[in-house]
């Protein structure tokens, strides 16, 4: 048999389902895990479980049947579970590691496999390596039912969003966010949070909260282009003054003000370092993917914070949260994890902490997003991801990296950094950035302006220059 080596990207490995991702590469998968850890421990524990992507069950019970034959002992996770649920059973239950069936936000053809390690967040780079070179090219997969591996001992079920639901109930007061006078709408975009806020704050308006694998053909990435309908039910319900969204596996987020206007993840990260500073007197470092605007380290500057910046990819920042004292951890793609909590990303605690966050100050989120403005100064991100085809692709990548582009239409820069792709400071104040997705065939093409149009002008002249 002829099989081609799996590669994990910046989260997980992530293929098609039914060409890539089948039952025999998610056990070749598995069996590398179980090599992995045997050496490590005497009796190795991993939670597993999946999201709400069509055949999630499938791949989880092949994931957990090839571990339990391999002398592994799996706690399964009844019904569809979020990336955070997993996180924080691996911690709760003193797992060693967790294995998560879910591909995030990506289109609803994907499937994928996400590690987490035993501090509740995602395993680290130098773990992901080791598992990935003892992935074997061919593997038995297990006949046996499962009841067969409960029977010895070697499985359980374990009810994981009970246990994330009783985590939350400690750490919010939700008798007081439900005498909020700001009312929230949910976006669960057909993902694994659905159940989560239904529990939580049942006088939310839902959307899109109900059981559709291929998530109604819409990759589940809370983008505002993917969001329309949660953007028109705040525009028109004048009580509802915050819009939360989450994606697939409910580890990203998006948000909107009472106006319907997209609150993006800069902000969002912006917000969360303002109001853990200054509303709530906490310190510690701030770590930031490479692709988050600089008005982070602005406002960290204001507020005498340190700020580190790291590769794109969420393990990077949450093994610096495992080892020093961070104050907040975020990705420009939503994904953003905060002190007091697990070292993970978890859209729904990072609503509820600026739901909280409202509630206490009485403040709107625009009126929020102000008070961070009056410090860092206004400013419009936005991302186009280009599908075209590999090789031109890589070719851009490579100019860029090669110092091929000297100015992107009208727009001129005097500063290039290259952590992970390539990123132009220009010379109105904004920047530009290109890199290759990890997990996707796509370049992602950033740009941040002064105003809304000035953004898009400048990703029209990048997308002119390169392609």
């Amino acid at each position: 048999m002829v099989t081609e080596k799996i590669k994990f990207g910046t989260d997980g490995w992530r293929a098609i389902i039914a060409k890539e991702f089948t039952v025999y590469n998610v056990a070749r998968v598995s069996k590398g895990l179980a090599d992995w850890l045997l050496p490590k421990h005497a009796n190795p524990v991993v939670v597993v479980g999946h999201d709400c992507r069509f055949g999630g069950k499938l791949f989880a019970e092949t994931a957990a049947g090839v571990l339990c034959a391999n002398g592994v002992k799996v706690m399964l996770a009844d019904g569809f579970i979020s990336t955070p649920m997993i996180s924080l059973g691996v911690l709760k239950l003193n797992a060693q590691q967790g294995v998560v069936i879910t591909a995030s936000h990506n289109p609803p053809s994907y499937n994928g496999y996400k590690l987490k390690g035993p501090h509740g967040g995602p395993s680290s780079p130098k773990v992901i390596s080791e598992v990935e070179s003892l992935i074997p090219d061919e593997v038995a997969v297990p006949a046996q039912s499962l009841s067969y591996w409960e029977e010895k001992g070697l499985l359980q079920h374990v009810a994981l969003e009970d246990l994330y639901v009783n985590y939350l109930k400690e750490l919010f007061d939700f008798e007081e966010l439900a005498r909020s006078p700001f009312k929230m709408a949910y976006d669960a975009m057909y993902g694994a949070g659905q159940n989560v806020i239904r529990r939580l704050l049942p006088d939310a308006v839902l959307i899109h909260c109900d059981d559709n694998p291929g998530f109604h053909g819409q990759a589940p990435e809370p983008l505002d282009k993917n969001l329309k309908e949660l953007a028109h039910t705040v525009a028109t319900t004048p009580e509802i003054k915050i819009g939360l969204a989450t994606d697939g596996d409910a580890d990203r987020i998006g948000l909107y003000d009472g106006d319907g206007n997209f609150v993006d993840a800069h902000n969002i990260i912006l917000l969360l370092i303002h109001y853990l500073h200054k509303y709530k007197g906490m310190t510690g470092k701030v770590v930031i993917a490479f692709s988050v605007t600089d008005r982070v380290k602005r406002l960290c500057d204001h507020y005498g914070l340190t700020v580190e910046v790291t590769q794109i990819g969420f393990k990077y920042i949450s093994e610096i949260m495992v080892h020093e004292d961070v104050l907040v951890g975020g990705e420009e793609s939503g994904g953003i994890a905060v002190k007091g909590h697990i070292p993970e990303r978890d859209g729904i605690y990072d609503g509820l902490a600026l739901y909280e966050f409202m509630t206490k100050s009485g403040k709107t989120l625009k009126e929020l997003c102000q008070e961070v403005y009056d410090i860092v100064g206004t400013f419009v991100y936005d991302r186009h991801d280009l599908t075209i085809d590999n090789d031109k692709k890589n070719a851009i990548i490579q100019k860029a990296a090669d110092g091929g582009y000297t100015k992107f239409g009208k727009y001129g820069f005097n500063r290039v950094e290259t952590i992970d792709g390539v990123k132009y400071h220009l010379d109105n104040g904004g920047w530009i950035m290109l890199r290759a997705s990890g997990t996707e065939p796509l370049l992602r093409v950033y740009a941040e302006g002064n105003s809304k149009e000035e953004t898009q002008d400048i990703l029209n002249d990048v997308k002119a220059t390169i392609l």
